[in-house]
């Protein structure tokens, strides 16, 4: 799974599906679901970090094959593959505006939809009118109102699988919605440590602060363990500084976690995913 995830880290997974088309895609996750086989939906292998040990199921590709978008009458229709930076690209072209926050974020339209992408401000949720899903086997059709959504977070749990999403935004003007994707762009290359693999932002925000101040305060910033590292430039992102191993990751977001606890009495919850841990690692550490 290291050639799969952003951070280049994680040991090999049991079977990697890699469907050409939508059909294909829905077909594999179908049988797997029905047959309560374990699996992961992947995107662009952003936000995840995978266990040393890999991972006992199947890992099925989505970017390949659902990678369709258009507009339909006052509606943006985008597939669970889509990369984010083109669907904003896509978007502004249309004349379309709001979702140009998410510019310079790695990942795809289903990641996105299922932990409510946001920045600056916004949301994805805000402009999301319905989403198609697998689930248990059937496509299912979900409301806006139906999702769940809150910061980072959605209702539908780790065996739905997104498959395209329908998007209703407001009307905006394309030079200036590029001008300001372009200095979004810009300002994220500027604060983030981009030269580096990492998994983008490891904690979320708690409320009245962020997780890269609270890294910073507690003197976090810089720390080396094996060979990953808690980026200087930004403290909520842990970089891979060449051949990092998911332990040496690992045992710095547990650092991070005790440390900002023990000092500030804030819990930071994960941002990013697991994969290829027990259950109770997983709650343990998300929680």
């Amino acid at each position: 799974m290291s050639n799969h995830t952003t951070f280049r880290i994680g040991g090999p997974a049991d079977y990697f599906f890699k469907p050409e088309n939508k059909e294909d895609a829905v077909d594999i996750i179908r049988y797997l679901q029905k047959n309560k086989l374990p699996f992961f939906a992947l995107g662009k292998g952003s936000n995840l970090l995978v266990s040393d040990d890999g991972y006992r199921g199947a890992v099925v590709d989505i970017e390949s094959a659902l990678k369709s978008i258009y507009a339909e009458e006052n509606q943006i229709y985008a597939e669970a593959g889509v990369a984010l930076n083109r669907f904003v690209d896509f978007s502004i072209q249309e004349q379309k505006k709001g979702v140009e926050m998410l510019a310079g974020i790695p990942g795809t339209v289903g990641g996105a939809i299922v932990m409510n992408a946001g920045a600056y401000g916004g949301e994805i949720s805000n402009y999301i009118c319905k989403v198609e899903i697998l689930r248990n086997g059937s496509i299912v059709i979900l409301g806006k109102d139906q999702l769940g959504f809150s910061y980072r977070r959605s209702s539908l749990t780790d065996t739905d699988v997104v498959l395209n999403g329908w998007f209703e935004l407001p009307d905006g003007n394309t030079q200036e919605l590029m001008k300001i994707r372009n200095e979004l762009i810009l300002q994220r290359n500027r604060k983030h440590p981009i030269n580096y693999p990492n998994c983008g932002s490891v904690f979320k925000n708690p409320k009245g602060s962020t997780a890269a101040k609270l890294v910073e305060d507690a003197g976090l910033k810089g720390m080396i363990h094996g060979a990953a590292q808690i980026s200087e430039r930004h403290g909520n992102f842990i970089i891979n500084l060449g051949g990092a191993k998911a332990k040496d990751v690992y045992y710095l977001i547990e650092t991070v976690q005790k440390t900002v606890f023990e000092k500030f009495n804030i819990q930071l919850e994960l941002e990013v995913k697991l994969l290829g841990y027990s259950q109770k690692v997983n709650k343990e550490i998300i929680n």
